[in-house]
C-alpha cells in the first residue's frame, strides 16, 4: 500500500511542471497568430476607431508585452482565477463548467462503449483466429478505423435522422419539452446515440485490434500451457490467466489515447451541436477569446493527467510488479 502511495505522489509531482509547460507553451504559440481579442470584437461591432481599439486593449490588459501578460496569467491561475469570457462576458471558470459536463457524460459513454465493445471483439476474434469471426471482426475494424469521425457523423445523420428518422440529428435534449426524471435521461441518451458512434468507433478498431494481438501472445506464454497441462478448463485459464496479462495493453492505450478522444471531440460536438468544451474550443479559437482557450486547454490537461493517474494505479493493480520498480 505505501509503494502505491508512493506511486501516485510521484505520478502527481511529475503532472505539475506538465501543466506549466503546456500552458507556456500555448500562450507563446497563441502570441504568433495574426490578430487578438480585440480585433475579432471589432469586427463582430463592424468596425471601430483607434481610441476604442485602445480602451478595449487596455480593459482586456492587452497593452503590455506578452511576457506581462504571460505573468500576469499565471500570478491569477494562482488564485484559481481563469480570467473573464471575451465572448460570454463572464468567469471564463462559469463558462467551462457549465459545458464541462456535456463532455464529460459523451466520452465517458465513447471511451466505456469503445473499449468494453472492443475487448468482446477482440476476444472472440483471438479465440476463433483464422476463422469467419476473426476475418468478419477484423475486417470490420479495419473499415471503423478508415473512417474519418466527422464524414461517419454526416453519413449517420443523413441515415438516421433524415432517411429514417429514428434519431435526433443534433444537440444534447429536446428544447421546451421539459422532460424531467427517466423521460429526461432517455431524451439526452437519444441525442447522444450518434455522437458516441462517430467517436468510438475508430477507437473500437484500435482496441479489438489490440485486445486480439495481445490475446494471442499471452495464449502462447509457458504459464498459460501450464495451467492447461494442470487440467483447469478453458473459460478458467481465459480469465484467471489469459484475459488479467491481456488486459494490460489495453489499459495503457486507454490513458494514451484519451487526449487522442478528447481531441477528436472538438469535430464531433461542432457536428452534432452538443454545447461541450470541444465546441467551445472551436468557438474560443474563432474569436481569439485566449482567456477561454487557455481555460479549456488546462481542464484538458487536467483530465488528461487524471485519467493517466488513474490508468497507472489500475496497471500497477493488474501488474503488482509496476509498484516494487
Amino acid at each position: 500500500m505505501k509503494r502505491v502511495g508512493a506511486l501516485a505522489l510521484r505520478r502527481l509531482a511529475q503532472s505539475v511542471p506538465v501543466l506549466l509547460i503546456i500552458l507556456v507553451g500555448l500562450f507563446l504559440l497563441l502570441q504568433l497568430a495574426p490578430g487578438d481579442t480585440v480585433d475579432a470584437l471589432l469586427a463582430q461591432m463592424g468596425g471601430g476607431d483607434a481610441a476604442v481599439a485602445a480602451r478595449l486593449r487596455q480593459d482586456y490588459g492587452l497593452d503590455v508585452s506578452v511576457p506581462v501578460q504571460l505573468g500576469r496569467y499565471l500570478v491569477r491561475l494562482l488564485s484559481f482565477d481563469l480570467g473573464m469570457s471575451a465572448i460570454y462576458g463572464k468567469p471564463v471558470a462559469s463558462v467551462i463548467f457549465e459545458r464541462l459536463s456535456v463532455t464529460a457524460l459523451f466520452m465517458s459513454c465513447a471511451l466505456a462503449f469503445a473499449f468494453s465493445a472492443g475487448l468482446v471483439l477482440g476476444v472472440v476474434a483471438a479465440r476463433r483466429v483464422n476463422g469467419w469471426p476473426d476475418t468478419l471482426i477484423s475486417t470490420l475494424g479495419l473499415v471503423f478505423y478508415a473512417i474519418p469521425s466527422f464524414w461517419l457523423g454526416l453519413m449517420l445523420i443523413v441515415l438516421f435522422s433524415v432517411k429514417l428518422a429514428w434519431l435526433p440529428p443534433g444537440g444534447f435534449e429536446s428544447i421546451g419539452e421539459g422532460l424531467t426524471g427517466l423521460a429526461h435521461v432517455l431524451d439526452v441518451a437519444r441525442h447522444l446515440v450518434l455522437p458516441i458512434l462517430s467517436l468510438s468507433l475508430i477507437f473500437l478498431a484500435i482496441y479489438l485490434r489490440l485486445m486480439r494481438a495481445s490475446m494471442l501472445e499471452v495464449m502462447t506464454l509457458d504459464f498459460v500451457r501450464t495451467a492447461r497441462a494442470k487440467g483447469l478448463s478453458e473459460g478458467h485459464v481465459l480469465r484467471r490467466h489469459v484475459l488479467r496479462n491481456a488486459l494490460l495493453p489495453m489499459v495503457t492505450f486507454v490513458g494514451l489515447q484519451f487526449s487522442t478522444m478528447l481531441g477528436g471531440s472538438v469535430v464531433v460536438e461542432s457536428v452534432f451541436s452538443l454545447p461541450g468544451l470541444g465546441r467551445l474550443a472551436f468557438e474560443s479559437v474563432v474569436q481569439r477569446d485566449l482567456n477561454t482557450l487557455l481555460g479549456i486547454v488546462l481542464v484538458s490537461a487536467v483530465l488528461v493527467i487524471v485519467v493517466n493517474f488513474i490508468v497507472d494505479l489500475l496497471y500497477a493493480k493488474l501488474d503488482p510488479r509496476i509498484v516494487a520498480r
